[in-house]
């Protein structure tokens, strides 16, 4: 039995296929290719190779980095062979470390078929790809994981709402597409959403819509509660007023009728007076409920089993804008086959993350030890301040906040940088 699983796991290894294996080498820049976009008008950013401040290990965490501020940045490489994923599974993986501590841009990868050759010099957001994927950052608002796919030129952004990590540690991300339509997404190796691409995605027309020529019937009762027909209103209720004369009042003293006129007393409200009268409300016996249209088949729906199918995956690219640049892209993978990539990821962003994280919160600590310390106000007349006054070990102390005295901003209506 155990020489029965070894071989199917080698028979798996085997019939895997890697279109790309990017660990960012020295050689980088001999395979991935500069795009023109916005370089005309100063706006375009560079990548550079670095580990970073931080990592695991000073050259396996070699990726590229983008810089500086507030730019577009640009750059793409062919897959080894033109990627046709009928009947398999599809795996794009990558890492990304926004060391930077990200405010806003985008953190993700697009796969970008061979029909867009023509473009690739000129890689931008106006080119079309097949799937986007990875990380959308900016302010409290978003903090989103992109899942876009293409179809029939049109591209859709899954309906499910998932969080990117926007930490200062390097995170893999990994998108799975499988021929029988279902997906799933990992963030450090642990499934953070799967379904249906059918459920998940708008990009059929719904199966059923309302009857367009359907139309209320004309005795269909829509209220829920009537006034009771056997209330009746009391004898006199109208001829009581709202307001009567006040009868403590007296006319002043110094009222003089031929100059002011004849004294009426105020008028003060009545306190008989019931207000209007309204009968008491009962349920409606012929209630129907609020009508609605009734579904029928929508004639625009036509079933689709490739969704999942993308014939010529040809490049692999980043276009991005960052207002704070500084985040690392590495290790990335396209293969048909998740073991491949799992494997893949635990060899390299497993390997090193521990040793990555310690190094992190030491140079962080030595940036905080670094910093001047402020000296205590001198009093009046060059005199040391008065020691402060030790708190009383029963008054009620005030714990800082995790956000310390930062006022946080009302968060804005920002949808990131979904490119539909």
């Amino acid at each position: 039995m155990k020489w029965a699983l070894l071989l199917a796991t080698l028979a798996v290894a085997v019939s895997a296929e890697v279109y790309l294996k990017e660990t960012f080498t020295d050689s980088w820049a001999d395979r991935w290719h500069k795009s023109k976009w916005k370089q005309s008008d100063g706006q375009a950013g560079e990548f550079k190779l670095t580990a970073g401040k931080w990592y695991g290990d000073a050259e396996a965490d070699k990726g590229i980095q983008t810089g500086p501020d507030s730019k577009f940045f640009s750059t793409y490489a062919e897959l080894e062979k033109t990627f046709d994923n009928t009947g398999k599974d599809t795996v794009l993986q990558f890492s990304v470390k926004h060391e930077q501590d990200i405010d806003c841009g985008g953190g993700y990868i697009k796969l970008v078929p061979a029909s867009s050759a023509k473009d690739m010099d000129n890689f931008g957001g106006d080119t079309p790809y097949s799937i986007m994927f990875g990380p959308d950052i900016c302010g409290y608002a978003t903090k989103k994981v992109h899942v876009i796919l293409t179809y029939k030129g049109k591209n859709h952004l899954i309906k499910k709402d998932l969080k990117a990590e926007s930490d200062q540690l390097t995170h893999v991300y990994t998108l799975v597409i499988k021929p029988d339509n279902t997906y799933q997404v990992y963030i450090d190796l642990k499934e953070i959403a799967s379904g249906s691409l059918f459920e998940d995605w708008d990009m059929l027309p719904p199966k059923q819509i309302k009857d367009p020529k359907a139309k209320k019937p004309e005795d269909w009762d829509e209220r829920e509660e009537i006034a009771d027909p056997a209330e009746k209103k009391p004898d006199g209720w109208d001829d009581i007023p709202a307001t009567i004369p006040d009868k403590d009042a007296k006319k002043p003293e110094d009222w003089d009728d031929e100059e002011d006129g004849t004294w009426e007393a105020p008028m003060i409200p009545n306190p008989e007076y019931k207000g209007e009268w309204k009968p008491k409300m009962i349920k409606n016996p012929a209630y129907k409920g609020i009508w609605v249209a009734p579904d029928i088949d929508n004639p625009e729906y036509k079933h689709d089993d490739t969704l999942y199918n993308f014939k010529d995956l040809k490049y692999a690219g980043f276009e991005l804008w960052q207002v704070k640049s500084g985040s690392i892209f590495d290790n990335i993978m396209v293969t048909d086959d998740f073991e491949t990539a799992k494997a893949f990821a635990e060899e390299t962003w497993g390997k090193f993350k521990d040793a990555e994280k310690a190094m992190m919160e030491k140079v962080k600590k030595a940036e905080e030890d670094s910093k001047p310390k402020e000296e205590p106000p001198a009093a009046a007349g060059g005199e040391e301040a008065a020691p402060e006054e030790e708190d009383d070990e029963y008054e009620d102390k005030e714990e800082a906040s995790s956000t310390g005295t930062v006022k946080i901003p009302v968060e804005e209506s920002d949808d990131g940088h979904d490119e539909l």
